[in-house]
C-alpha cells in the first residue's frame, strides 16, 4: 500500500469570524478566512482577501510597497544630496 495514510483526523480549518470552513488566509495577518467574511483588496498587480479586522486597522498591502519605494528612494536620496554636498566643497 503506497500513498499517504490518514493517521488521526485532519483538522478543518474555520474561519476566525464566523466558523465556517475556511477557504484561505488572510494576505496581511495569515488568519484562515471564508468566503463571506474575506475582503477583496487591489493592492499591486493581483487582488487580495484580507479579514475584516486588518480592513479595519489599515493594515493592507499597501505598507510593504511603501518599504519597498523607501529603499529605492532612501539611497538615491542619499547619493543626490552627497553630490551637491561635493559639488559645493570642490569650488
Amino acid at each position: 500500500m503506497s500513498g499517504l495514510q490518514l493517521v488521526e483526523r485532519d483538522p478543518i480549518a474555520t474561519c476566525k469570524h464566523c466558523g465556517a470552513k475556511a477557504v484561505g488566509p488572510c494576505a496581511s495577518c495569515h488568519a484562515p478566512l471564508c468566503g463571506d467574511c474575506c475582503i477583496l483588496t487591489e493592492d499591486g498587480a493581483k487582488t487580495w482577501a484580507i479579514c475584516r479586522d486588518c480592513d479595519a486597522t489599515g493594515d493592507s498591502l499597501s505598507s510593504g510597497w511603501r518599504a519597498v519605494l523607501s529603499w529605492i528612494a532612501l539611497p538615491i536620496g542619499l547619493l543626490a544630496i552627497a553630490v551637491v554636498l561635493l559639488a559645493w566643497l570642490s569650488r
